[in-house]
């Protein structure tokens, strides 16, 4: 029984995430298809081929995301992205909804953001027990007595979504930098540390061999 079992187990590891990959772009590329109800009826490919073509409302998506990148990179685009802007901030609900998310895909998806540059370990939320951060402030400028060395602003995102958590100002010597990509960290987050990246787990073996070897005081 316990071969069956290690067989079965097998069979599942290799056909589970096909499945599911196949699933979630078919689902994708079916919703992007529907884009093509845009197009007047007379223009549809029902209309004008007498058959429905897969995919084309994905190659419809990709060209409006391109046309309109096109036109918002200019003065112009931006001047109209201002404008629509300026009227979602008067309406309360919707202008919370889209600041936050557009300030998040922005620093998710511009490359040349450094605000979301580097991955970190962090001693969260008590000594000992250690949190994957994101960077988002290196130069926090605070004249006290009491913020003995530089201070930064370290992100810590709660699993399984990324999109929420603790914003934390500590020094910099009480950070851990990863030599971890910000895709690699968000998966690592996301599957509630299923799938560890082996850059994150040896550096904190370090830390805490480091921390045990101490004498104590």
């Amino acid at each position: 029984m316990a071969t069956l079992r290690k067989y079965l187990i097998a069979g599942l590891l290799v056909w589970l995430p096909l499945a599911a990959t196949y699933f979630v772009i078919r689902l994708a590329v079916d919703l992007l298809d529907r884009i093509i109800l845009l197009l007047p009826p007379e223009y549809r490919p029902e209309s004008l081929f007498g058959f429905s073509i897969p995919g084309l409302g994905l190659i419809l998506a990709l060209a409006v995301l391109f046309i309109t990148g096109l036109l918002a990179a200019n003065l112009l685009g931006r001047k109209l992205v201002a404008t629509w802007e300026g009227l979602l901030n008067r309406i309360p609900l919707v202008r919370t909804i889209y600041n936050s998310v557009k300030q998040i895909t922005s620093t998710v998806l511009m490359t040349d953001n450094k605000s979301f540059s580097k991955v970190v370990l962090v001693e969260f939320p008590r000594v000992g027990a250690w949190s994957v951060g994101f960077l988002t402030n290196e130069m926090l400028d605070v004249n006290t007595d009491r913020s003995a060395g530089d201070l930064v602003i370290v992100f810590v995102a709660t699993t399984p979504n990324p999109t929420t958590g603790f914003l934390i100002a500590v020094k910099r010597s009480e950070i851990i930098e990863l030599d971890v990509s910000i895709e690699e960290a968000i998966k690592y987050v996301m599957s509630m540390g299923v799938i560890t990246p082996e850059r994150v787990i040896q550096p904190l073996q370090a830390s805490n061999h480091l921390a045990d070897s101490a004498p104590a005081p």
